[in-house]
Order: structure tokens, then C-alpha cells, then sequence
């Protein structure tokens, strides 16, 4: 098996600097008040109260973070961040009354996102992607999953691959990409598209290193549960870490497939069954839930109480995207969640660092502990949950990837 490619990250300061001043921590797991945290080349080399800092530590140069709160860096593992166009036709239309899969099976939705996307240049593509990421970097989010998905055709899929690994190359936070195998690609018989990915489009993936992981779009109007079992299993054939969107528009038995072949994660789940998170749980399987696209789109998310009877992780997600879930954030998602599932804040906050890190295969990143990756975000003002309950305002101070503070870059607004 190939090694994922490696996060992206900005370079890490060698010594050991001391942050003090902290009002409150989580870890995300737990909640320090009066913490301090020791970060030493880009690692965390120690975190509790500031009254128990190890005496070697004390000395090292200092960080006063003046009573201000910290978290985890966001984690967003799910997101689709390379496209162009718009959709704001798909919006009218949805508002108007018509169902998403009518607007999709009429040549809207996403085939027309993949027409714009087709028609713009690689370096304008990047552009946008890069405005996208400064967004989400602003509010907090110092990890990204990237899919591709708007090419369909093996050329059009390895294009949006390349441009998300520039785009790793180029963002401050670290890009986890992802092949998304969308659609069958329109004029272009099933079996024929399927053999395509299959044997050439996944072959090239790997060999190029280009995704960390593959996911599928198991579906009314996408593919079938069994078109989806012999992607998922050509995929992990090679050795590639599998997921899919599971459950969203009808229930097809998809999360149980990403069980049973032992899948990163299950995403979407608006219509998942207690039985279906189950099987994720036993498999050790993330259930990601995406509660943008469940409120554009009119749906529901799976109840707390089901949600922590199963025992299944729980990551929450914004599903960037310029149809179903045009959220330019994580924050928004994570705010969304608590009233749409029954979650308290404090499990919101875990599905949207520690949880989604889990489902990215990232053990090390989304917690301060010692051993993990020292990204961070410093809250305006003393209470660390500010940021899931502030709707509208700038509630995040300053970012750390790395152990190094990182500014979002001040690119132009994303059309």
C-alpha cells in the first residue's frame, strides 16, 4: 500500500514555546480552565492547568494569550472545493417547490456545476479554491478534506486531483484529498463508466498518489448499491481507504456496505437507520453528518439519543458545495447541528475536531494532547464554546498551524 500523501502545513517553529493566559481549553475531550500549552516543533508537548506546567517548561519563551479560550483546530472532513459556476437557478427552483433529484435528472445540479467546471482554466479553478480555503480559514478551520467529483470522465477526475494538490501546496491549512466518484458521466454506458474507474482512473490515483482516500455516491440517480460495492472494493483493492455518501436521498444500504468493507466513514445518513449506525460503530466506521445539505434540502438528521445509542463517532461536516450545501465554513455546520440532532455543544465540538480527524484517518490532528499537531485556534473572549453559538459574529482570534500563527491569506471573495 502507498503512504496517503502528507498534510500540507506551514513550516514549524523548532523550540518550545509556552502559551499562557488561556482561559479555558478543550481538549477537545476535556475542559481545562486556567490552562497553559506547550507546542515544540509543530507538536504538543504538553497541555493542563497552568498551575501544573512541568518545571523544565517554565522557562521556555512565552505566549500570553490574555485569558482568551482555545480549541482544537476545526477539522472539516468533508467538502467539495474545487468547482466554479453557480447555482443559484437550483436555489429558485428548490425554493420555488421542485425536488433536488427532479433538478439533477433535468441536466441542473451537479452536471451543471460539471459543465462550468470543465470550461475554466486550471489557474482560475485554483483561485477560487484558494479564496474558498482563506474563508474557511478565517472561521477557524486549519484542516480540509477535498473531493473532486465535478470531472466524472478519468481525465476530468485527475485534472481536479492535480489542482487540489496544488492547492495543499499553496493554502496555509492541511489538504486531505479525496477521489469522489460522483455520477456515471453522461452519454457514457454504466458498465462502461464503471470499468473506466476501475481500470484506469483508480490505477492512476494511486500510482500518482493523488487522494488519500475514495468515496462514493450511492444513490437514487448516482450509483447503485451494487455499482458502489465493486468501486469500494477496486478501490481497497489497491489499498486505498474507502468512504461514501450513504443514506442521503434514500436509503440504499450504502453505510452498511462502508461497515462491512470497513469504510473511514459514512456520510450524509439523513435517512439511516438505528441499525445502520450500529454496523458503523461495530466497524469502528465514522458516521459524518452534514447538516446543511439536510436543511437546503429538507431532511432530518439522525436524533442524538439514536446517534449515542448506536455508540458510532460522530463528525459533522459542511459539505461545501454551490448546490445542496453552500456553507463557506465549518462553523456554521457545527451550529446548525446541536438543534438539528438534540447534540450538546460539547459532542458538537468533538464531531467537528477529534471525530472528523478520525474519519480522515488523522489520529494526530483535531486534539491537544501530547504527541498531536499543534493546531489551534485562540477564541475572542474567554469562553471556548463561543464560537458554536456566536450565528453572525467573528468570534475566532487567531489560528495556529503547526504551532505557528497563521493569518488567512487576504484573497479576493469567492464568486
Amino acid at each position: 500500500m502507498s503512504p496517503p500523501p502528507p498534510d500540507q502545513g506551514p513550516a514549524e517553529a523548532p523550540a518550545t514555546t509556552l502559551f499562557t493566559g488561556i482561559g479555558e481549553l478543550y481538549t477537545p475531550f476535556e475542559r481545562v480552565p486556567d490552562a497553559a500549552l506547550a507546542v515544540r516543533a509543530g507538536t504538543v508537548q504538553w497541555c493542563g492547568p497552568s498551575d501544573a506546567v512541568p518545571t523544565p517548561l517554565r522557562a521556555a519563551p512565552g505566549v500570553d494569550l490574555g485569558g482568551r479560550a482555545v480549541l482544537p483546530g476545526l477539522v472539516d472532513a468533508h467538502t467539495h472545493l474545487v468547482w466554479a459556476g453557480s447555482r443559484v437557478e437550483d436555489h429558485r427552483r428548490r425554493a420555488a417547490g421542485e425536488r433536488y433529484e427532479d433538478i439533477l435528472a433535468a441536466g441542473g445540479g451537479i452536471h451543471a456545476t460539471v459543465r462550468a467546471t470543465r470550461d475554466t482554466d486550471d489557474d482560475a479553478l485554483l483561485g477560487l479554491a484558494r479564496a474558498r480555503a482563506a474563508t474557511f480559514l478565517a472561521g477557524g478551520v486549519t484542516t480540509l478534506e477535498v473531493k473532486s467529483g465535478y470531472g466524472l470522465t478519468v481525465a476530468g477526475e485527475l485534472r481536479l486531483l492535480e489542482i487540489v494538490r496544488r492547492l495543499g501546496r499553496s493554502v496555509p491549512q492541511r489538504i486531505v484529498p479525496t477521489l469522489l466518484i460522483h455520477l456515471p458521466p453522461p452519454g457514457r454506458g454504466r458498465l462502461r463508466a464503471l470499468e473506466d474507474v476501475i481500470e484506469e482512473l483508480l490505477p492512476e490515483v494511486h500510482s500518482r498518489a493523488l487522494a488519500a482516500a475514495v468515496d462514493v455516491f450511492i444513490d437514487d440517480g448516482a450509483f447503485t448499491l451494487h455499482e458502489g460495492r465493486r468501486l469500494l472494493e477496486a478501490a481497497r483493492s489497491l489499498g486505498l481507504p474507502i468512504k461514501a455518501h450513504a443514506e442521503q436521498l434514500s436509503h440504499t444500504g450504502a453505510a452498511r456496505l462502508v461497515a462491512e468493507l470497513g469504510g473511514l466513514s459514512a456520510d450524509h445518513l439523513e435517512l439511516a437507520r438505528e441499525d445502520d449506525l450500529e454496523a458503523l460503530a461495530r466497524a469502528g466506521s465514522v458516521a459524518t453528518l452534514l447538516p446543511g445539505a439536510a436543511l437546503l434540502l429538507r431532511s432530518r438528521l439522525p436524533s442524538a439519543a439514536m446517534l449515542r445509542a448506536s455508540g458510532v463517532k460522530v463528525a459533522i461536516a459542511s459539505d461545501h458545495n454551490p448546490g445542496s450545501s453552500p456553507l463557506y465554513g465549518l462553523l456554521p455546520a457545527l451550529r446548525l447541528a446541536a438543534p438539528m440532532t438534540g447534540l450538546s455543544l460539547e459532542e458538537v465540538l468533538v464531531a467537528g475536531t477529534a471525530h472528523a480527524a478520525d474519519a480522515l484517518a488523522r489520529p494526530r490532528l483535531g486534539r491537544l494532547q501530547e504527541g498531536a499537531r499543534a493546531d489551534f485556534v485562540v477564541v475572542d473572549g474567554p469562553e471556548a464554546l463561543l464560537p458554536l453559538v456566536a450565528w453572525g459574529a467573528p468570534s475566532i482570534r487567531d489560528r495556529y498551524i503547526g504551532g505557528v500563527r497563521t493569518d488567512a491569506p487576504n484573497l479576493a471573495p469567492p464568486a
